[in-house]
């Protein structure tokens, strides 16, 4: 089992070693399963698909606050000698990947952000049902009914609950804790890499004006709002994703202008 600075991470070899590497950070209470073959091959990339701490297969406990997670990941890209990367998050995946690009524009060569915002509150009521065990199926079952589009199929659907269901209470308790207090809206001008966009038409979660303000806000950045999906728009609509994806990064990440550390 692949690890690195104690997070377990799948790899897929598809480029050949000329362009940056791809990163995907997944969301709340998700793992690397959270993204689909579509996107974890994504033809001609070397593609890297972490699990956070505490979820999936990596040990250790969740954290607090978009920062810590944003360290955690940093720490794992130290230990791969990763040194430039392209970042792709969904939802807090997507805030932790904007607070790299701020804290650590050197490293981020270009971003791409599914269903997520340069704020993300929490409603209260999801705060308050993932504090314990008692009321987390709930917040589950809650959090699942807002996740996906009138078109997703019930297998998806039940197959991201089961997935979600095993995320500790306290791991997703602390994943809502770190969105809610997320909040970069100040900053977005400050981020000058590339960035795409991506949304679904139908996300409950972090709805399109999220990801409108997030490409009007970013001087690089360009939209995408992809029909008949909804928060978990790359499981909803895995081929359109992942052909959005290959478009924009083969247009922005030109090797040529693209120097690499010795």
């Amino acid at each position: 089992m692949p690890l690195a600075a104690d997070l377990y991470y799948y790899t897929h070899e598809g480029g050949n070693g000329e362009q940056p590497p791809l990163v995907l950070i997944h969301g709340a209470g998700g793992s690397h399963l959270s993204w689909p073959p579509e996107v974890r091959h994504l033809p001609g990339y070397n593609t890297f698909a972490l699990d956070l701490p505490g979820h999936g297969k990596s040990a250790g406990t969740g954290k607090q606050s978009i920062e810590a997670y944003g360290e955690a990941v940093f720490g794992w890209l130290e230990a791969l000698k990763l040194y430039r990367v392209a970042l792709i998050g969904h939802s807090m995946g997507g805030a932790i990947a904007l607070s790299l690009a701020l804290d650590h524009p050197e490293r981020v060569l270009a971003l791409g952000l599914l269903g997520s915002g340069g704020r993300l509150r929490v409603h209260p009521d999801l705060l308050r049902s993932t504090m314990n065990e008692t009321t987390f199926p709930c917040a589950v079952t809650a959090i699942i009914g807002w996740a996906f589009g009138t078109q997703a199929t019930p297998r998806l659907v039940e197959l991201t609950a089961m997935r979600m269901a095993k995320t500790r209470s306290s791991v997703l308790h602390g994943d809502f804790l770190a969105c809610d207090a997320f909040d970069e809206i100040a900053r977005l001008s400050e981020i000058h890499q590339p960035a795409f966009v991506l949304c679904g038409a139908e996300d409950c979660l972090t709805p399109p004006r999220y990801s409108q303000f997030l490409a009007k806000t970013m001087p690089n950045a360009k939209l995408a709002i992809i029909p008949n999906a909804g928060h978990m728009v790359m499981l909803e609509q895995p081929k359109q994703v992942a052909e959005e994806l290959k478009r924009f990064f083969d247009e922005e990440l030109l090797v040529d202008s693209l120097p690499f550390p010795p």
